[in-house]
């Protein structure tokens, strides 16, 4: 391919409009690209500044702009989920069913060999079978998740419309067995959100699975060595090939961590501070995060905590409303309370931090584990609780917080207790065969043979894809 050895393969990309979803398939574009792929990524014009500075410096990479129809009752204005309040999501669900006609002009227009698409754009399939297109559903979701919650396997034995919370604390019929067994029942409380209907539109499950039932073959954001029995029984679940870009790894961090945290930082020992955060679209209630605060304080080490609140709310006034009275001044030096962004990969490679509470976020994970940074994982929603069995279970990478069986309360015991195992009893057996998992995890995802192994193995599927 490369050297212009043979036909150049040019690939769309149509990730749904949720920066975590944005996110892998920029990072996928630049994977291929690299391969000598030519990459065409839709995306609203609302989202193009914020993403172009992600890509590679390539001239294989083009960025297309395509309208959000116009639907009552969603802003125009907005171009992505991240300040949209539930309903809004279901409303953008129902808008993107309506691009079906731009799209199909466009790649009629462009005449791709593959479009790459997310689980809301189930129709694409169907379209591209017009063009003689060949299409790839890429699940941005870890395998054990999408092997839990999105096979036709979920409904065997399942008596109503929907699966029960029941339901959803066992695994599916013929799931591999793991060192995961069962969900909580608050976790299976909130996964029932798959399987509703909104509006009278198709739910996440039936645009999930009609996806992968009428594409060409299924993507996913793993790898065998991580994931392998979860990959396999997706494959026996929709017989046809899965195909896997590895876990597209972050690159190295760009830039310099600002001097305020730097400064920070410096003042601690090496591998002794917390970083807590949660990401942008996770949001922590009143209990949740006086209890985290309070948690973080209980362990006697320094700390960051990340906070962030839903569009609208100012945060300062938020945080004097949760946190205990005078918590600010009793953790002046060793803590800080912040919202907003951070340049969190950069803080996570600074030598003083040594551990990192997150969301179970994949990607955080993924920052996490490249770095030096002991893992304490605090699930909230959806996937995050099926990451976070991967990782404590069967890679045994990290400890979860203990949870309350019906309701997911945690106290600052539990923030504590789940800290120590990984930064103060790193002697006892828990701590220590974690730390070495950890390692070799390490080791494995900066192994940039294995990497680009994994992206090779995927270009030549495709190259011979029938």
């Amino acid at each position: 391919m490369a050297g212009g050895e043979a036909k150049e393969i040019h690939a769309v990309m149509f990730p749904y409009f949720a920066f975590g979803h944005i996110s892998p398939f920029i990072q996928l574009s630049n994977k291929l690209s690299l391969h000598g792929f030519r990459i065409s990524f839709l995306t609203p014009p609302g989202n193009v500044s914020r993403i172009k500075s992600s890509f590679l410096v390539t001239s294989t990479i083009q960025i297309i702009p395509i309208q959000i129809p116009k639907i009552q009752g969603l802003p125009p204005h907005l171009h992505n989920t991240s300040e949209m309040t539930p309903a809004l999501h279901e409303l953008l669900k129902e808008a993107v069913d309506l691009m079906q006609p731009q799209i199909k002009t466009l790649l009629s227009e462009l005449r791709p060999q593959f479009v790459f698409f997310d689980f809301a754009h189930h129709w694409v399939p169907k379209l591209c079978s017009q063009l003689g297109i060949k299409t790839l559903s890429f699940s941005v979701f870890s395998a054990i998740s999408g092997a839990y919650v999105t096979v036709p396997a979920r409904f065997i034995g399942v008596e109503t419309e929907e699966p029960t919370v029941d339901d959803l604390k066992k695994p599916p019929c013929g799931y591999p067995q793991t060192s995961f067994t069962s969900l909580k029942a608050f976790q299976a409380q909130d996964l029932s959100y798959v399987y509703k209907s909104f509006n009278g539109r198709p739910a996440v499950y039936h645009r999930a699975v009609d996806g992968f039932n009428s594409c060409s073959a299924i993507v996913l954001k793993s790898c065998n060595e991580m994931e392998g029995p979860y990959v396999d029984f997706i494959e026996t679940q929709y017989q046809k090939p899965v195909l896997l870009t590895g876990p597209l790894t972050p690159d190295p961090p760009s830039g310099v961590l600002d001097e305020k945290w730097a400064t920070w930082l410096s003042q601690h020992p090496p591998k002794s501070v917390i970083f807590c955060s949660f990401g942008s679209e996770t949001f922590l209630k009143d209990d949740q995060l006086k209890e985290l605060a309070t948690g973080l304080e209980l362990t006697g080490l320094p700390f960051i905590l990340v906070v962030n609140f839903p569009g609208g709310v100012e945060a300062r006034a938020e945080l004097d409303r949760v946190l205990p009275k005078g918590f600010m001044e009793a953790i002046k030096g060793r803590g800080v309370v912040h919202s907003g962004w951070v340049q969190q990969q950069l803080i996570l490679a600074h030598e003083s931090v040594g551990c990192c509470i997150c969301h179970s976020g994949f990607s955080s994970i993924m920052e996490a584990l490249m770095n030096d940074c002991q893992l304490v994982l605090l699930p909230l929603k959806g996937d995050q609780f099926l990451n976070s069995k991967l990782v404590a279970g069967d890679m045994k990478a990290g400890v979860e917080v203990s949870r309350r069986e019906e309701d997911g309360y945690f106290s600052k015991e539990n923030i504590k207790q789940a800290v120590e195992t990984v930064m103060v009893d790193v002697d006892k057996e828990a701590g220590v065969s974690i730390r070495q998992n950890h390692m070799k995890w390490k080791d494995f995802l900066l192994n940039a043979e294995i990497q680009d192994k994994l992206i090779s193995n995927l270009v030549e599927q495709l190259k011979t894809m029938p």
